[in-house]
């Protein structure tokens, strides 16, 4: 009886024609191949990360100090000390001889340069030994963690992490403007871009009547790819060109970006709807808004719920990129501690953006559940 069913079973399978196979083996051919030049264009080593582990070992936790690091930190402290006595003697010599340069046109200040650097020897050996020593330690300390590296331990002071804390508050509010903004255009631009609501609005089967729906989808599309087609980045980068730097410029950025992403994905919703709905509603009379109103947009909301969540996540990632083109919030905290270096500053704010993303995933999600 096994042996009947088997046979039964080998016959129900579809068999395949020599073109159908010949298709099968082309396809994985042209794959196979463009799988190994996009892995050789890509230039794709596994073993290099692990032959220059040791350098992400340094990058991440620093390097051992030598002697002459710690020789060279504590000569540039001094240094640095006596920079800025002279900058105190300079705006003192420029105080008591204000008078005389003004009269020699401004020439007179050249000649004294051996005064003020008497003057700034005089305030060096005024200056109690304490607080020298205390300026030339703090300054050896900051200059041997630039010279170390690394961002571990993150910084933890109360000064900083309010800083920090004003800056990712500052990028949460961007990510919600810029999510609330395109949600609502959004809504509209889907009702446009779907074929069945649209046949809502423009009724009759006429050619003229085809002709203009066809050309509202093609228009409504085409302006949503665009928005979608360009990285908040890009995008960010033109409105600090047009408006100036701040928050603002990162909002529009991020609302025109989302906005062709959500546009696109409830359009799409909006025509997996089950439509006796729509046809029960119609045919008792009901307007085409009435129809959008009450069978439409109840059916789509779970999607667009959840979608808008997660856009709302994903901008707060991206929002904090921004920052990097003056895009205001703590992304432009960042790129500031970056510049100068200061790793385990920047270890500290990426630590609070991971925690708050970790958060508002967990809320999003039972919110979301809320809804689906």
């Amino acid at each position: 009886m096994s042996g009947i069913q088997a046979a039964t079973l080998e016959n129900l399978k579809p068999r395949q024609t020599l073109a159908q196979k010949l298709a099968r083996l082309v396809f994985a051919l042209t794959l196979a191949l463009v799988l190994v030049t996009s892995y050789r264009f890509v230039g794709m080593d596994p073993m290099a990360f692990i032959e220059k582990r040791e350098n992400a070992i340094t990058y991440l936790f620093g390097r051992e100090l030598t002697e002459f690091d710690l020789r060279d930190a504590r000569t540039q402290a001094e240094s640095l000390l006596k920079i800025v006595a002279m900058e105190e003697a300079e705006a003192e010599m420029k105080v008591r001889h204000q008078g005389r340069e003004e009269a020699s046109g401004g020439s007179f200040g050249m000649g004294l340069y051996h005064e003020t650097e008497a003057l700034a020897r005089k305030i060096l050996d005024q200056k109690p030994s304490g607080e020298v020593t205390r300026f030339i330690e703090d300054e050896t300390r900051q200059i041997l963690q630039e010279k170390r590296g690394g961002f571990f331990p993150p910084v933890t002071s109360g000064p900083a992490l309010k800083e920090y804390a004003k800056g990712l508050v500052e990028t949460l509010a961007m990510a919600v403007w810029g999510t609330l903004i395109a949600v609502v255009f959004s809504v509209f631009a889907a009702i446009f871009a779907a074929e069945n609501t649209l046949a809502l609005l423009v009724e009759g089967e006429g050619r003229g009547h085809r002709f203009f729906r066809w050309m509202a989808q093609f228009v409504v599309r085409r302006f949503l790819d665009f928005c979608r087609g360009f990285n908040e980045f890009v995008m960010a980068l033109i409105f600090v060109a047009v408006i100036g730097l701040g928050p603002f410029a990162g909002v529009l950025a991020l609302a025109v970006h989302t906005f062709g992403i959500l546009g696109k994905v409830i359009s799409e919703a909006i025509e997996a709807i089950e439509p006796g709905q729509m046809e029960a509603l119609v045919a008792s009379g009901a307007a085409s808004m009435q129809v959008i109103s009450f069978s439409v947009l109840p059916q789509v909301m779970p999607q667009v719920v959840s979608y808008s969540l997660l856009r709302f996540e994903s901008n707060v990632r991206s929002a904090t990129i921004l920052g990097f083109c003056g895009a205001g919030g703590i992304g432009f905290l960042m790129f500031d501690k970056i510049n100068g270096f200061a790793y385990r500053e920047v270890a500290t704010m990426m630590i609070m953006i991971i925690v708050t993303v970790s958060l508002l995933d967990y809320g999003c999600g039972k919110l979301r559940s809320r809804f689906i």
